[in-house]
């Protein structure tokens, strides 16, 4: 019997990491870059959002040397200061506006909840805590760059802020195509105001007091897109952080080498507490007969549908086919810009999106060879193996997610 790590634990806190973005109209490469890492070292987890100046292939250009910059010299524990001046003395200032090039945040968030924000000209974050925007105080430095003949006109100005996370707690922040939507349509004379965005902010997570970080950035950016009316004059970004408890996921696939491990699989999927997928034929039909369940196999998915059609199963959110769907997802998850393009509902986007909501996901892997398969017995079982490592590393890599990985 294998022993899944313990689910319950009152200080257990989960950093979920989502942002949302949309280009100017007419362009098809955006000039503001989201960046994230999760620091294998120290497990710190860095974001930086720069907006390059302007919009199109230069503006991604200068804010992916930004963003890239930023967020590496942070991982490299560089004082906060330093990389900020480093950074500002190596961008170019644009000859007519006398502005740098590009403008960036980085939140660097510590595993005791401890945040670290650099701000510079990018519009102020949002720190929203028991459905209010708390004001944080921030150290404001200003310098001016070595070679004065390429100094910006104005001073450049940082600002640098602490504080400790708490359960709940949302940090919210956005390129200045959110401030600035709607300027000169109707009453958005001045643009969609930092006070306006707070209220509006407030009013979604009142109304949905569990509304994700992926679901609060695509509302904010969608919102200042309709101030534009559908046309964005810029590049339109949000990044959002939340602090919550975890939600979980179990993912059992493969029969166990040994069948007298047929129980304990059985059991497994039985005392999970969130979440359950059984990917595999063989697989569910152990897991129906250990616990005298009958599985229904669902034929409304396109028969065009490259991904077998699911079936259902009293306690499992999702049944369904293993390697065809799990590559299928693999595919899915490599795509991270066109995860929110997926309408169909297939087995392959039901699981990915169900990995991509869930923040403490385990896979329980049979290591038995599938005889009922065509394929060589022990590619078979190689493939499988693969497949779910390469999930298990997009998830750690792309999406921030804590997996782990029991074979039986």
């Amino acid at each position: 019997m294998i022993h899944l790590p313990c689910q319950k634990n009152a200080e257990d806190v989960f950093i979920e990491v989502e942002h949302s973005q949309i280009c100017k109209y007419g362009e098809r490469s955006a000039g503001d870059v989201f960046t994230s890492e999760k620091n294998q070292n120290d497990g710190r987890i860095i974001l930086t959002l720069s907006d390059g100046l302007g919009s199109g292939v230069k503006a991604n250009v200068l804010a992916s040397l930004t963003a890239t910059m930023a967020t590496k010299c942070i991982a490299a524990n560089i004082p906060a200061k330093h990389v900020t001046e480093t950074i500002m003395n190596m961008l170019p200032v644009d000859s007519v506006r006398g502005i740098s090039y590009a403008t960036f945040t980085t939140v660097d968030i510590e595993v005791d909840g401890t945040v670290h924000i650099i701000e510079y000209d990018n519009p102020p974050y949002f720190l929203v805590r028991q459905n209010e925007c708390i004001e944080l105080q921030k150290e404001k430095t200003e310098f001016t760059r070595k070679n004065k003949k390429t100094a910006p006109k104005v001073k450049l100005s940082l600002c640098y802020s602490t504080y400790k996370a708490k359960v709940g707690d949302r940090l919210i922040f956005f390129s200045d195509g959110v401030t600035q939507s709607g300027i000169g349509y109707g009453n958005l004379t001045q643009g969609w105001e930092l006070k306006n965005i707070s209220q509006y902010i407030i009013k979604l997570i009142q109304s949905k007091h569990d509304i994700s970080a992926r679901e609060l950035s695509q509302a904010i950016v969608k919102k200042a897109c309709t101030n534009d009316l559908s046309l964005p004059k810029d590049d339109i970004s949000c990044g959002v952080v939340y602090f919550r408890k975890p939600r979980y996921l179990l993912v059992i696939s493969g029969p166990p080498q040994d069948k007298r491990n047929d129980k304990a699989i059985a059991s497994i999927f039985t005392q999970f507490e969130g979440k359950k997928v059984i990917a595999g034929g063989t697989t569910s039909n152990i897991i129906a007969r250990m616990l005298d369940k009958k599985i229904q196999a669902c034929y409304n998915v396109s028969s065009s549908s490259e991904v077998p059609p699911y079936s259902k199963m009293e306690g499992a959110d999702l049944v369904c086919e293993g390697i065809i769907t799990l590559d299928s997802v693999c595919h899915i998850l490599e795509n991270a810009s066109e995860k929110d393009t997926h309408t169909s509902e297939d087995a392959a986007t039901i699981l990915a999106r169900l990995l991509v909501n869930s923040d403490r996901i385990y896979f329980v892997v049979g290591t038995t060879i599938n005889v009922s398969n065509k394929a060589n017995e022990y590619e078979e079982q190689e493939i499988r193996h693969t497949i779910i490592k390469k999930i298990s590393y997009l998830l750690k890599n792309i999406y921030l997610k804590d997996t782990y990985i029991h074979y039986i």
